[in-house]
Formats: structure tokens, sequence, C-alpha cells
């Protein structure tokens, strides 16, 4: 990285793109300065009037990029769970909460996510994070995704169309999985 570079932080974006046949499209921009973030995020086609669970992926082992049904359904239900998706875009780093902690620590707090009332989300928020979060972000190897997909279209996360979430039983994983997603790029 140049030095005028790290003084002046560097700046990635991201076109979300729709998962799990949610309709969910948008564009999400981050920058970073040393550790600090800025991260803002734009999206519309959510399901209205619930909560969205939002972060910033990335793993070593990750490809650093968004899953699809054709390399990532294991299961071949042609539903990506987030545990399909981590191969491709790594485990929680940055949670983009409202209030509070971001860590990855805060990943299922599903109070302090946005939701989107009218089906939009229109996020802006400063954190800081790790250097090595900070360079992937940098690098383009960070994935944002937004999770929670109303399958059956009844105005809430339930458990009756795709059961149990695989990374909390007590949750459905309507509300955890994936709605959209979209690679960090400069």
């Amino acid at each position: 990285m140049a030095d005028g570079e790290r003084h002046k932080g560097t700046q990635t974006h991201a076109r979300l793109n729709s998962l799990n046949n949610s309709g969910v499209q948008g564009h999400a921009a981050v920058r970073t300065h040393y550790r600090k973030l800025r991260v803002e995020v734009d999206a519309r086609g959510l399901a209205k009037g619930l909560p969205h669970a939002q972060h910033i992926h990335f793993g070593a082992k990750a490809r650093h990029e968004c899953p699809t049904v054709a390399k990532d359904d294991n299961n071949n239900d042609f539903r990506l769970t987030t545990a399909e998706g981590q191969p491709a875009y790594g485990p929680i780093k940055v949670s983009l909460t409202r209030t509070g902690d971001t860590s990855a620590a805060s990943g299922l707090a599903v109070t302090r996510f946005p939701t989107a009332p009218k089906g939009e989300i229109h996020y802006d928020r400063n954190t800081r994070t790790t250097k090595a979060v900070a360079r992937a972000i940098r690098r383009g190897d960070a994935v944002v995704v937004i999770h929670g997909v109303d399958y059956n279209g009844n105005g809430k996360y339930d458990f009756g169309s795709a059961g149990k979430s695989e990374l909390d039983p007590k949750l459905p994983a309507e509300a955890t999985d994936p709605a959209t997603c979209g690679v960090l790029h400069r």
C-alpha cells in the first residue's frame, strides 16, 4: 500500500446481488483508514418490517466470493444456508449492527440489526476492526452479506418453510439464510 493511500484511507464498493431468490439488490461501501471503518449499505427488496443481520465476512481459507447454488448447495435443496455460504465468503468478522458491539460475537444480535420497514435498509456507521480484517477489505477479500429471507411470504420469520437455523436452533432459518451478497472491491 502506498504511503499516501494509507493516510487518505481506501474506499471499497460492492454490488449486492440476490441470493435464495430473495430479489434483494443493493450497494455497500466501506472506507478503511488504518483499523477504522465507515460502512454504508443501501439495499432494497428485503423482507418488510423484519430485522436483517448484516456482516462483513472474511476467512483466510474462503474463496472470497458470493456462494452459488451450483457450487455450494450441499444438500441439493436449491436453498443456500449460512453454513453452505461460508466456504465462499468466510466467517463473520464485523457485525453491522445499529448500536453497540460490531464484533463477530454480535453476529446473531437480532434486536440490534436494522429492520426494513419498507423493504429497504439505509445503513451508515463508523466502527473499528482488526488490522487483518482492514487489510482483507483493502485487498478485496471481504464480502458483505445481508441475511433474512421470508420464503413463504407471510411477513414473519418462522420455522414453517425452512426449519431451524443451523447457527442457532432457536432461530428460524428464514432469519439467518443469506438474502444478498457482494464482494468489496476498490
